[in-house]
């Protein structure tokens, strides 16, 4: 059986349901899994065969946890299969200055850490417009206006493709005991 940590930031909790997701997941298909949120992240991995890092995308950034416990940890990272999860509204919009945009900052993230995860995956995430305070409740309503998207401030909305979201989870699981049979895993790619 596989051990797999997974580690998340996470801004208005969606990406703690993602992560929450991955490893209910991966602990289906057999392995077995530690979720942790990155400000809390007192886990090495280490003691793991391979590693999700889960993280929202806020003003052009992830979450400042998610960068420090990457940076702290990216030697060890290096030596596993590692699988790294953007979560982020912008992917709903098929603009292709917008894709750009996300693989920038996917981009400075990696440059930041010294990082290269084996896989990475962009999923939407939600907009949680009971959670926000006024401000952001107001950019991202306004926001959400000039995408198409709903504007309704009264609730809140879940894009995320849990069944893609699956599909990733499941091949990184069977990657994960791929490696720990002896298998080196290819070189990083992004889906």
């Amino acid at each position: 059986m596989s051990s797999i940590l997974v580690v998340y930031g996470t801004t208005h909790g969606h990406t703690a349901k993602v992560a929450g997701a991955v490893a209910k997941t991966l602990e289906a298909s057999g392995a077995s899994c530690d979720l942790i949120a990155a400000a809390e992240g007192t886990r090495s991995p280490a003691d793991y065969d391979g590693v999700v890092v889960a993280a929202s995308v806020h003003a052009g950034k992830y979450q400042r946890a998610v960068t420090h416990w990457v940076r702290a940890h990216r030697a060890v990272l290096d030596t596993r299969p590692t699988a790294f999860i953007s979560v982020c509204l912008g992917v709903l919009q098929k603009d292709p200055k917008v894709e750009r945009d996300l693989n920038g900052i996917l981009d400075r993230f990696f440059s930041e850490t010294g990082w290269r995860p084996h896989v990475t995956t962009i999923v939407a995430g939600a907009l949680a417009y009971t959670k926000y305070n006024w401000f952001i409740r107001w950019t991202m309503k306004r926001i959400a206006a000039k995408a198409g998207g709903d504007t309704d401030t009264s609730r809140d909305y879940e894009y995320t493709d849990w069944g893609s979201l699956s599909t990733f989870t499941v091949e990184f699981g069977h990657r994960v005991a791929a490696c720990k049979g002896g298998i080196r895993p290819p070189a990083a790619v992004s889906s």
